[in-house]
């Protein structure tokens, strides 16, 4: 797990590029439609904004949470959706007030948890580090889901590193949310970073493997690409079947993204 300090300002670093990228956007932009079916911009913030809040009630008011938690459970299929939408349907300078006043907070709470607490959350219990680096994969992903929409390249960053840990670490949890039985034997992997480095996770003697680039298994791992159009390289049927299901965030199983060649 990275340094708390260190996770958070990067958390802070990610959430104020996307910013940047979407506060000059007009109105008409607000609702330019992204890959996530039927999701628009301003989905896609007001889905940051909703999760932000989400995360700000279970690290300051655990039965505040224990009752949004009792509404996600009555519709497990909807409640992601439906928070996306009804933020959505602010004036677009509204949503991203509420989103920068929230991840403010958020970002205030997290750095007062004390060392070793921890706060429930829609897997396992959280601490602040495991949530800012839960809250820096997502606004990377959705913000890749911004870019993408407005036709923009985001160099990656070194910022990916926490991304990679998620989802390297959430193994399991992508095969169980599935029904799946998790694998016995550990993984090693093993990916080039953006600035040419080696991140690596894992046993170096592990049977099981995934090699290839850093940004390829960040955007599989948060299904923002098909397994197909990515680089990276299984060794090992169990690996192979983590590739094809691998999910960094919690909640129901992900539906993915379509190859690109069937994509309309």
């Amino acid at each position: 797990m990275s340094d708390p300090v260190v996770v958070l300002d990067d958390l802070r670093d990610e959430s104020e590029e996307l910013d940047v990228l979407v506060a000059a956007l007009t109105e008409e932009q607000w609702g330019t439609p992204t890959p996530a079916p039927r999701w628009t911009i301003a989905h896609q913030i007001a889905h940051l904004a909703w999760t932000d809040r989400a995360a700000l009630l279970a690290a300051t008011d655990a039965a505040g949470f224990a009752a949004e938690t009792e509404k996600a459970l009555a519709a497990p299929d909807r409640f992601v959706d439906e928070g996306a939408e009804e933020g959505a349907e602010l004036p677009p300078a509204e949503l991203l007030a509420r989103w920068r006043t929230g991840r403010e907070r958020l970002q205030e709470a997290l750095r007062a948890v004390p060392p070793g607490g921890r706060f429930p959350w829609y897997g396992p219990p959280m601490s602040a580090p495991a949530m800012a680096t839960a809250r820096l994969m997502e606004t990377w992903a959705h913000g890749r889901d911004v870019a993408d929409a407005l036709g923009v390249v985001r160099p990656p960053t070194a910022r990916l590193r926490h991304v990679a840990w998620i989802g390297h670490r959430a193994r399991d949890y992508a095969f169980l949310v599935r029904g799946l039985p998790a694998p016995t034997e550990p993984f090693r992997v093993e990916l080039a970073a953006p600035d040419g480095s080696s991140w690596t996770y894992g046993p170096e003697d592990a049977a099981q493997r995934v090699t290839g680039p850093a940004l390829d298994f960040c955007l599989l791992v948060t299904q923002r690409v098909h397994r197909d159009d990515t680089a990276l390289v299984a060794a090992g049927e169990d690996a192979e079947q983590w590739l094809a299901i691998a999910q960094a965030f919690a909640g129901p199983a992900g539906s993915g993204r379509a190859p690109e060649g069937a994509r309309e």
